[in-house]
């Protein structure tokens, strides 16, 4: 679609009485059956080269920079921007020069509202006339109702990524019926991410509608002036364009009809707007014969003369005179308030630090502020969290969208660390503006207690090679309030003044049953820490306990090791002089024999 809507772009219609019978295809759509575009530029050229053409809305275009094509055919430029002058065609009838009454009343009163309100911009109304014509074919040829509003729905394609850009629906399907991804919507093909900053009342009925021509012709006014653009100036008019549809070949059509318009021009009756025959891209309607759209129609054949001699002469046909729209006052547009503001600014919350899992004691707030300084209402104001972090807003997102009050201060949702240590970013933006946004930085630190103290017991005293018989149970505060979550070290070492775990002394055991001197344990979410059981060891003496916690909390418990006492001997059971029981009597004869005197002594 775009190669063939190039060459008729390149061969233009500059010759002859201009009656280019075209009819815009809305900017953000393509022929089901033409190959799809490079999707880094849908519309046309790769290489843009007109300097900054981001749209006020940020993040694309107003209409979703997709190629040309929706129930309308292709579009053929009345001549190139900048070819020598053609005779201009008719003033009257249905020619090209003729802008349907409605939507000629609609680009004028824009025209005349925001050069009341933006004198700076010098809005040409022969642009949106321009833009019209190219997004819708002014409205379908001015097919709208007595308040400007379109008989049907104009719409673009869905944008699905298939060929065009993917938008995931921003409107519950509102204003384009799809409630799965976005549609170009109206005679001035707005997407309603879009539509939802810039939509105007312009016919003062109470409602937003892309629909109508009045409030689509002011939106887009608005649109093109936005970022301060003075469209008297060649190349801020080229970025204006641009913003509406980021390509070359679309900027080239629309200056073509500008330039058209900026010559000549005059109503005609709402619905007798120029409409081709045949879709000039080779899918015509119904079975005519193709008729170019640069070509004026034949003019019929006279009637035949009839038997007799004398002609029969035609009765005169009398034009009806073109249909005036209602008179009614411009109204003054509504300029959305992200339109308004020229800067964002962060406003002071001090340090913003908490401990894992806790919330932060106060959250980030931004100021939007006009060119005067002065703070605007009703500005939706984006925060999101970045960074390698778990923390979140309210809810559990990373990203919260806030509207400033009457000081014009956005105030994020509250938020909560994770259990992430570190830094992390959170930077506000305005919705629907490319302003440089404002960043602040969080820190997450360890959960801190700066209290610790053993829970009541007796003193811990074991003697060597025994266990100690109670566990030692220690509570964690932080301020007075309990603290859950806060890793506490245990470490035994030789003395209070020892800076190093004991190589001797009382131990716990690890999982295979050898000695542990030092371990980490978390306090429950009562704030306690229970620690295993404690041996005593085989060195008599004093030794300490010492636990600490990040916070500064701090205590040392004294183990008192003694030596196990020496066992006592067991006595010999026989009495002195005696005789042993177990003596048998021969022995005891023996003894008593051979202590007897001798006879011969």
């Amino acid at each position: 679609m775009s190669a063939h809507l190039g060459r008729r772009l390149r061969r233009g219609a500059t010759s002859g009485a201009v009656v280019a019978a075209a009819v815009a295809a809305l900017a953000a759509s393509q022929a089901p059956e033409t190959a799809a575009p490079p999707t880094d530029n849908a519309g046309g050229d790769r290489s843009i080269g007109a300097g900054d053409t981001t749209s006020p809305s940020g993040g694309g275009s107003a209409t979703g920079d997709s190629p040309y094509y929706t129930d309308l055919p292709p579009l053929n430029t009345p001549n190139k921007p900048g070819a020598p002058t053609p005779n201009l065609p008719v003033t009257t009838g249905p020619a090209e020069a003729g802008i349907p009454a409605s939507v000629f009343a609609a680009y004028q009163r824009a025209e005349q509202s925001i050069r009341s309100t933006d004198p700076g911009c010098k809005l040409p109304w022969q642009l949106l006339a321009g833009i019209g014509k190219v997004e819708s074919g002014q409205a379908r040829g001015g097919k709208v109702d007595a308040d400007g509003t379109t008989l049907s729905p104009i719409l673009g394609p869905v944008l699905n990524g298939v060929g065009f850009a993917n938008i995931s629906d921003t409107d519950g399907g509102a204003y384009d019926g799809d409630s799965t991804h976005d549609r170009a919507v109206g005679p001035m093909q707005f997407i309603p991410s879009t539509w939802a900053v810039w939509g105007q009342d312009a016919n003062g009925d109470g409602k937003k509608d892309p629909n109508n021509i009045y409030d689509a012709a002011q939106a887009a006014g608005l649109y093109l002036c936005a970022n301060n653009r003075d469209l008297a100036l060649k190349a801020d008019l080229d970025k204006a364009i641009l913003s509406y549809n980021r390509s070359r070949e679309y900027l080239n059509t629309v200056l073509s009809w500008f330039e058209y318009y900026q010559r000549g021009t005059h109503q005609v009756p709402d619905g007798t707007g120029v409409l081709p025959a045949d879709r000039s891209d080779g899918g015509g309607q119904g079975n005519r014969p193709p008729t170019s759209p640069l070509v004026p129609s034949p003019t019929p054949p006279a009637p035949k003369p009839k038997p007799g001699g004398s002609e029969a002469t035609p009765p005169p046909v009398t034009p009806k005179p073109p249909v005036k729209p209602p008179v009614t006052p411009p109204k003054k547009p509504t300029v959305p308030p992200a339109a308004k503001v020229t800067r964002l600014t962060t406003v002071a919350t001090g340090e913003l630090v908490t401990s894992t899992g806790s919330a932060f004691a106060k959250s980030p707030a931004a100021a939007a502020l006009d060119a005067s300084g002065s703070p605007v209402t009703g500005v939706a104001v984006r925060f999101e969290i970045t960074g390698g972090t778990d923390a979140r807003f309210t809810g559990g997102g990373t990203s919260a969208t806030v509207t400033t009050g009457a000081a014009g201060i956005a105030t994020a949702p509250a938020l909560r660390a994770g259990e992430k240590t570190g830094s992390f970013t959170i930077t506000a933006t305005v919705v629907g503006r490319t302003l440089d946004g404002v960043r602040f930085t969080a820190t997450v630190t360890e959960r801190r207690a700066d209290t610790l103290a053993r829970v009541a017991g007796d003193p811990l005293t074991a003697a060597t090679g025994a266990a100690y018989t109670q566990r030692v149970q220690v509570k964690a505060t932080d301020k007075g309030v309990l603290a859950p979550g806060v890793l506490v070290t245990a470490e035994i070492v030789d003395s209070a003044s020892g800076t190093g775990e004991s190589a001797d002394g009382p131990y716990f055991e690890d999982a295979a049953g050898a000695p542990l001197r030092t371990l980490v344990r978390t306090t429950d979410e009562n704030g306690l820490i229970s620690l295993p059981e404690l041996f005593a060891g085989a060195k008599a003496g004093t030794y300490v306990l010492r636990l600490t916690s990040p916070g500064g909390g701090s205590t040392e418990i004294e183990l008192t090791v003694t030596a196990a006492p020496t066992p006592t001997p067991t006595p010999d059971p026989t009495p002195s002089g005696g005789t042993s029981p177990s003596a048998s009597p021969s022995a005891s004869a023996s003894a008593s024999t051979s202590a007897s005197p001798s006879p011969s002594a």
